[in-house]
């Protein structure tokens, strides 16, 4: 098939322009024509975007017009999320940080010139640092537009609205005192992450392990055939599986629970050198202790001029291996789905395929394993940079930090589709038990191991040649068992009556137990 065009302006399939058009002009019309066998030809048309006109610098920001999705299609899962680690979200920390300093520096006997605040005064430096709205915000911004640098901006919005009060008036200079703005910053950032950790990472993990400890219960007695290498295997319970998922997630979750968030506030280089110049006579490693433990974070007392963010790979690293486990449900899951063992629930209006009408797609399994993916990369990339810093600082840490919420964001849409798509489920004991009643192969495992007990020779063996690639049913194994010599009757009695469907050990009662070793 051969390609020509007809363009003026464009060049298709390696033909050169024939002018050049600026990008802001209405784009031609291009018409192709197109040579098919027997010299058959028709045009169309393409390309066309003669009516549509953006202007993008005046384009509000939106769910329709987002770059990431994070803000645009899935901003409803995301939302929760934006006062704490939007640019909002970090000067609103950062207020409260200054505040606190402030009024910590009031509170230092030998910091003479910062006497106590009185009640309006205090009151004036708790409203700032915990109702610090939008709108001053903003103002901040407004400020940076001048000074290139944020932190101080907060510095001078401050003064601001510092000389409003007497008292405050005559200690502004105090304002931000000896600090370097990473001081400010680092317990910013760590009450950034508790807070998204503590009422949004943390209870969105325990509504899916409580989940799974429910199906591991209902599930309990509903037998399932196990696939081990993708082949059929001795056989489980449906909630056993459920609980081992449930198991193992509420481990991660409480190594994720367990990470301290650290701070310090050390000065340029982590040795209070401006402070000591100031008033040696402080003991402002004690107070710099104090002050991180009043904010809810733990001391750090050996950094450099930033806190070295180790605890930050910690953390990201147990929400990782989390998700990793939550990838594993997602795509078993899906693979039971596929089976026949669930049936998903359907929602009216819903559509599975634009072209298929009659698809249940497991998209939420799919959702979440794609979303843990992304969540993955970001964290994993901050578990990887962040402990590394040239010398006693450098920049590189700066622009990874305004990312910290993205992996969040990622975890917070997957596990509310991985928590809709098990609140779809619905089990198909019809199909587990056909898949078990087809498989009379498993007991090949307990009918050799009662053999070897009662010394019956080459018990393996005998299994392998009769099982082994051989269409296995009911009656062939009763068979098998009924011929065998050298087996009590009783123990004859007790292989002939075991199904796949009762083969399944004590996978019931630890289904049923989840909640004792859960706690």
């Amino acid at each position: 098939m051969m390609l020509q065009s007809r363009t003026k302006g464009l060049s298709i399939g390696g033909l050169p322009r024939k002018q050049n058009v600026p990008l802001h002009v209405k784009a031609p019309i291009v018409t192709a024509m197109f040579t098919m066998g027997a010299n058959k030809r028709f045009s169309i048309n393409s390309f066309s975007t003669r009516n549509v006109k953006v202007d993008a610098a005046n384009l509000d920001l939106s769910a329709l017009t987002a770059v990431s999705p994070l803000d645009g299609r899935y901003g409803r899962n995301t939302a929760p999320l934006r006062q704490t680690f939007s640019e909002y979200g970090l000067i609103r920390f950062r207020v409260l940080v200054e505040c606190r300093w402030l009024q910590k520096l009031s509170r230092i006997e030998g910091v003479v010139e910062v006497p106590p605040f009185s009640p309006e005064a205090s009151e004036l430096l708790d409203e700032l640092a915990t109702s610090f709205s939008v709108e001053q915000a903003l103002q901040v911004k407004d400020v940076e537009k001048t000074t290139n640098h944020d932190v101080k901006a907060i510095e001078y919005v401050l003064k601001d609205h510092f000389k409003k009060n007497a008292e405050l008036n005559k200690v502004l200079e105090f304002t931000h005192f000896a600090c370097t703005s990473e001081d400010i910053n680092n317990l910013s950032h760590g009450l950034m992450l508790r807070e998204a950790v503590t009422e949004q990472i943390l209870p969105n993990m325990d509504k899916i392990i409580s989940e799974l400890q429910r199906l591991a219960v209902d599930f309990a007695e509903v037998p399932m055939l196990s696939r081990t290498h993708g082949q059929t295997a001795s056989p489980t319970t449906m909630g056993k599986e459920m609980a081992v998922f449930a198991y193992r997630l509420k481990r991660q979750r409480d190594q994720v629970a367990a990470v301290p968030m650290m701070g310090k506030i050390a000065g340029a280089v982590g040795n209070y050198n401006a402070h000591i110049s100031a008033y040696p006579d402080v003991d402002w490693q004690k107070v710099a202790e104090e002050f991180v433990t009043s904010l809810g974070l733990e001391f750090n007392p050996y950094v450099t001029q930033i806190e070295p963010h180790d605890y930050i790979a910690e953390l990201f690293s147990a929400v990782i291996r989390f998700n990793n486990i939550l990838i594993d449900f997602d795509r078993d899951v899906w693979g039971y789905i596929s089976l026949g063992y669930f049936k998903q629930r359907t929602i009216a209006g819903e559509v599975g395929s634009s072209t298929m009408p009659h698809k249940v797609n497991p998209i939420d399994f799919e959702n979440s394993e794609g979303n843990l993916g992304l969540a993955n990369a970001m964290m994993e990339h901050l578990v990887n940079k962040l402990p590394i810093s040239r010398w006693q600082r450098d920049l590189t840490d700066s622009t990874v930090l305004r990312n910290l919420g993205v992996g969040a964001g990622h975890c917070l849409i997957a596990y509310a589709s991985t928590l809709r798509g098990i609140g779809k489920l619905q089990l198909n004991t019809a199909r587990l038990a056909a898949d078990l009643d087809n498989s009379w192969e498993v007991l090949a495992e307990p009918i050799q191991t009662v053999m070897r007990r009662y010394g019956v020779p080459e018990p393996y063996e005998k299994l392998k040649a009769f099982t082994r690639g051989q269409k296995v049913t009911q009656e062939s194994m009763q068979s098998f068992v009924e011929g065998l010599d050298g087996l009590p009757k009783a123990a004859k009695e007790s292989l002939k009556n075991l199904t796949p469907g009762s083969y399944i050990g004590n996978a019931t009662e630890q289904a049923k137990n989840i909640a004792i070793n859960l706690q």
